[in-house]
């Protein structure tokens, strides 16, 4: 089910968007553009529905036929574009899916939508074919591209889109859709909205994750007792967590590093201002407190940026057991 009641955070595009369905001036093409977990996918699939909707509101009904269609995700007029390879939308699977498909009119309704997620993995080729369906296309359809970079995709292909960038969603309005919505307690809102960067997908994906759970205790168990762990015994602990290899769609080492970032950012804070307001271990002021008196402001920012860098390592596919002996004595030596 999609529908723009549910969309938090984007009210800006959810208003342009309704006001487009009443006004009767739909574009044929959206360019939605945000971070992983933005609600790019979300905002597409409500639009879809609602311009399909039989009853013809600005917001789908979720009862007429066509609703149910869409929502079973058997709707004949809703093409989401998929791919073989996971890095790549080749040109032969747009002029099959978009371009030949979209000569056929619509079946059920007046419209024909064509859903492309990961736009931004058309290849070259990919995009000079389907620019040719954006120039000129057919009065019934409408593309609605998302992806996680507009910049790279074409300029031809961005100036013929309407551009509908999603912005962080505030940590405030984040922390409270946490505790409100999934009944996380404040502690838990807090870390996961530090975390997600203004993106409610992925505030959601953690707080239900127990996995994440455990990163967090992880990384609060080392930062504790770092200074009594040798290098052995570090990259142990977060080799756990992915042994430097990112995996798509799970937590990874990457996470592990990120908590233990905000965990310092913490520490740093209270340094600063000796005070538990905007820390995000608060559980943990104790701690954070000590951790304060025996660091100075040069080591802790000197340890925040070695954390950024053994990201950027690991990234670069640096030896796994040589980045870890770099941060620990960062850390060490900080």
């Amino acid at each position: 089910m999609a529908y723009f009641r549910d969309i938090v955070g984007h009210e800006m595009t959810v208003s342009y968007l309704r006001g487009a369905i009443r006004s009767g001036n739909i574009s044929h093409a959206y360019l939605i553009s945000g971070a992983p977990g933005s609600g790019k996918k979300m905002i597409a699939e409500a639009f879809a529905q609602a311009l399909l909707c039989e009853r013809g509101g600005d917001e789908a009904c979720g009862e007429c036929r066509s609703c149910k269609k869409f929502m079973g995700k058997n709707h004949p007029d809703v093409i989401r574009v998929v791919h073989e390879r996971p890095a790549t939308i080749r040109v032969d699977e747009i002029r099959e899916q978009v371009i030949e498909d979209a000569s056929i009119r619509p079946y059920d309704g007046g419209k024909k939508i064509y859903i492309i997620d990961e736009a931004e993995k058309m290849n070259t080729a990919a995009q000079n074919a389907i620019l040719k369906t954006l120039e000129e296309p057919p009065d019934y359809a409408v593309l609605l591209l998302l992806t996680t970079n507009a910049s790279i995709m074409l300029e031809t292909i961005r100036s013929r889109c309407v551009l509908l960038p999603l912005r962080p969603v505030p940590d405030k309005t984040v922390r409270s859709w946490l505790m409100e919505k999934m009944e996380v307690p404040d502690y838990q809102a807090d870390l996961c909205t530090a975390f997600a960067q203004g993106s409610i997908g992925k505030a959601k994906k953690l707080a239900s994750s127990r996995e994440f759970g455990e990163v967090r205790t992880a990384a609060v168990r080392l930062a504790i007792h770092i200074r009594s762990m040798d290098i052995t015994a570090l990259t142990e602990e977060i080799a756990a967590f992915g042994g430097g290899k990112a995996k798509e769609g799970a937590l990874s080492v990457e996470d592990f590093l990120g908590v233990l970032g905000i965990w310092y950012r913490d520490v740093l804070l209270f340094k600063a201002t000796r005070s538990a307001d905007g820390v995000v271990f608060k559980d943990q002021i104790g701690n954070i407190r000590q951790e304060a008196q025996s660091r100075s402001y040069e080591g802790l920012e000197a340890v925040l940026t070695a954390l950024a860098r053994t990201k950027d390592r690991l990234r670069a596919n640096v030896n796994f057991e040589l980045a870890m002996e770099l941060l620990f004595l960062a850390i060490r030596d900080n």
